[in-house]
């Protein structure tokens, strides 16, 4: 059945608007900063009054020459670590509050709170948490784990400072992928839960027969969100070390936003190869997520 033009028309005027907003501010800044990587565009130029010109790959050769940024991409990588973590932590939780308790709503929006508080106001609390003589020392101390002569300023050592500042990203990350676990676990019919109760099944198995294999979609979801989260991390990095120390917490991103906005020579050119790079990072990574639960699902289906 052959759509009238005249209804075919008024589909595409209703969607106009926002066809011509994505095309303004998403699909032509996209295109722009992927042409913007195979070009020089340094200060220098802008302040003459002249625009990007086209050098091929000569970008992505200095970025394979640049030790800092091969520094910037295994950190990058390295934050991957905080993904099963985090999602592990925030289905284990969604499972725990998808209970009809009195006050689960109270609980499940205080773990909420630190996904809508500025990134700011992080860092202010958490600078307080790892100084040297803040309350994660204090607790080591109380604990007898150690001593206040030997106290760690968390933020400012080379070892721990990658960890401390893993572990923000962690906090603001959780409450929001519990939420969306909590929603997965509310689509899950109740009958297939009470007839492996019937089974004999305990809590231990429903969990893993029942809850998993229907919640994959939203686990490949959630980790996909969180890997890319990951890898492009920025204002927790940006706000508590700056990158420091001895560039133990510079990211992707940081290179990326240090490289377009830092300095009086700013390099669009190279930033946007750089972003290219951890965008093509994130694809693989993506790609290598879905082969794995497609993987999966023709080995049940089997």
């Amino acid at each position: 059945m052959r759509i009238p033009w005249r209804q075919t028309l008024m589909s595409y005027t209703f969607l106009a608007p926002a066809l011509i907003l994505l095309a303004v501010f998403t699909f032509y800044p996209l295109v722009y900063g992927a042409y913007l990587g195979f070009t020089e565009y340094t200060g220098a130029r802008f302040a003459q009054g002249l625009g990007p010109k086209f050098t091929g790959l000569d970008n992505f050769r200095t970025l394979a020459g640049d030790p800092l940024f091969h520094t910037a991409i295994w950190n990058s990588v390295r934050y991957l670590l905080v993904v099963p973590v985090l999602q592990l932590a925030s289905l284990a939780v969604a499972v725990l509050v998808n209970k009809e308790l009195p006050g689960m709503t109270w609980f499940r929006a205080a773990y909420y709170v630190p996904v809508v508080t500025s990134v700011s106001l992080a860092a202010v609390m958490f600078e307080w948490v790892f100084n040297r003589e803040g309350v994660l020392n204090w607790v080591l101390t109380s604990l007898h784990l150690t001593t206040p002569q030997k106290a760690i300023g968390w933020l400012n050592s080379e070892t721990w400072a990658f960890f401390a500042v893993m572990l923000v990203t962690f906090w603001r990350g959780f409450g929001y992928y519990m939420v969306l676990y909590l929603a997965g676990l509310q689509t899950i019919p109740q009958e297939l839960e009470e007839a492996a109760v019937l089974d004999g099944a305990n809590p231990w198995q429903r969990f893993w027969r029942v809850t998993v294999p229907l919640m994959r979609p939203t686990i490949l979801l959630c980790t996909l969100l969180s890997t890319i989260a990951a890898l492009r991390v920025l204002e927790e990095v940006l706000v508590l070390t700056n990158g420091g120390p001895l560039n133990s917490t510079y990211t992707a991103l940081m290179y990326v936003y240090a490289k377009a906005f830092q300095g009086f020579d700013f390099n669009y050119g190279l930033a946007s190869a750089a972003g290219l790079v951890v965008a093509a990072v994130a694809l693989i990574i993506s790609a290598v997520n879905f082969r794995l639960f497609r993987t999966d699902d023709v080995a049940e289906g089997a």
